[in-house]
């Protein structure tokens, strides 16, 4: 007969539980209310599993590391509290274990069975006085324990319902070039990329974007986490009103003018390089929401000085963990944010970017939704002139060069369409040439004489 704790599975495994709760969130959705603290063997455990609850239901996510650590400090009872803090370090070692997703399908099991088990002895009860409606209901809600609430999308609810719903909510750059191939913007809960090298000028073009998204009415927020926020703010002085920043002190009241017309908020919260966590700038947005401040895009300038709370010894690995949690903040917040990351050193040659060149790349591109890249040699500095390039993007095309201007005194920067005239000149010549149709001849004949079985190759 199963037991109605998790003894018969051993101390090893309900550690690995409580490893499961703090490292996979929809993991802990799923379980969470059907899990009881009593199914645990040690009082410790029930300690945690009660914690974690209570903070998933107050905070709608898994607690963070520093936050249990917080709240042991609570416990009076100084045995007690020292075996929370084992159990916190088993729990650690165990984030890793080879069995965890063994462990996650045979723990839900038995909860699962569990909530069974007790519709069914309440179901007798029921069956004396032959509530047999009852009954029914007890069973059924028994038997959806421990599944998630949201199916997904039901394709057949119909095209009209689809594409009012499907349509995505995006905040607009400052460039038409770019929002044509984002298909009108970073949307809520995405995550966009700006790489480039240090000194070429990240900060002044996530400035702009938040610049455009205040004149339009939105509320942005920039976390800063090189400059100060006054230097940031004079920075946003001089992109909004062309005024540069050695000048701003000497024209101070037009300045004043023109930012008293806009129509949207712009905060500025500077925290020290490596200060901050993901869940700092969440706390903070937890702040700003008991204000009544809800914003409508986030810049943080820039994620690769965020720092990790992973526990991760690599950076490769404490990078793709800082991504993967901002891009989930966005999801979280239903808002679009916009970052920076830096592109290794080599790049300062390249005439544009590609995602070789950008620092520990890969989990970073893998995880944001648009990532574009900015190019500047020195001489591109005294000319004012710069080079776009999209690495990713997933709401269209990629791979696209787009020449730029770029005028860091002021924050004037432009996107330009990707083919000059003469680039489209030269573009008709080639056309029209001799080789051009030599190769269109070539490419009928292999058509005709194509034997192979399209979509089996």
């Amino acid at each position: 007969m199963e037991s109605n704790s998790l003894q018969s599975f051993g101390t090893s495994f309900q550690s690995k539980v409580i490893s499961c709760f703090l490292n996979d969130s929809v993991y802990l959705q799923t379980i969470m209310e059907i899990i009881k603290p009593e199914y645990f063997e040690s009082d410790s455990n029930k300690w945690l599993v009660e914690e974690i609850q209570n903070y998933f239901i107050k905070y709608k996510t898994t607690p963070t590391l520093e936050a249990l650590k917080i709240s042991v400090d609570s416990v009076d009872n100084e045995v007690l509290k020292l075996s929370i803090i084992e159990g916190l370090k088993d729990a650690w070692r165990n984030r890793e274990a080879a069995d965890l997703e063994f462990v996650k399908e045979k723990s839900l099991d038995f909860c699962k069975n569990q909530v069974l088990k007790s519709a069914i002895m309440e179901s007798v009860n029921l069956l004396e006085n032959q509530n047999y409606d009852d009954i029914k209901t007890v069973i059924d809600n028994a038997m959806k324990a421990g599944t998630p609430v949201d199916i997904g999308h039901d394709y057949n609810v119909g095209i009209e319902e689809r594409l009012t719903k499907a349509t995505r909510v995006t905040i607009k750059t400052p460039w038409d070039v770019i929002n044509d191939i984002m298909d009108g913007g970073l949307g809520e809960g995405e995550l966009g990329v700006v790489v480039a090298p240090a000194g070429i000028g990240k900060t002044w073009l996530l400035q702009c974007i938040a610049a455009g998204a205040v004149k339009k009415g939105f509320t942005a927020v920039h976390y800063t986490l090189e400059l100060n926020e006054t230097y940031v703010g004079l920075r946003y002085d001089a992109i909004f009103s062309g005024v540069t920043t050695q000048n701003i002190k000497y024209q101070k009241d037009d300045v004043k003018k023109i930012i008293d017309t806009l129509e949207g908020q712009l905060l500025i919260k500077y925290y020290p390089t490596r200060s901050a966590t993901v869940n700092t700038l969440d706390a903070h947005m937890k702040q700003l929401e008991i204000k009544g401040i809800n914003p409508d895009l986030i810049v943080v300038d820039y994620a690769d000085i965020l720092r990790d709370n992973s526990g991760a010894r690599e950076m490769r690995h404490q990078l793709g963990s800082i991504y993967e949690n901002l891009r989930g903040l966005a999801g979280e917040w239903k808002v679009p944010i916009w970052t920076a990351s830096q592109a290794n050193r080599s790049a300062l040659e390249e005439e544009y970017i590609d995602a070789s060149k950008v620092a520990e790349a890969y989990s970073k591109v893998m995880t944001a939704d648009f990532v574009m890249s900015i190019s500047r040699k020195p001489e591109d500095k005294i000319s004012h002139t710069a080079r776009a390039h999209v690495i990713k993007n997933r709401f269209g095309q990629d791979g696209i060069n787009y020449p730029m201007t770029m005028n860091t005194n002021i924050g004037k920067i432009e996107v330009h369409e990707s083919l000059s005239y003469s680039g489209k000149e030269q573009q008709k010549k080639m056309d029209n040439s001799s080789e051009f149709q030599r190769r269109l001849l070539a490419s009928k004949y292999n058509d005709m004489n194509d034997t192979s079985t399209d979509g089996f190759e």
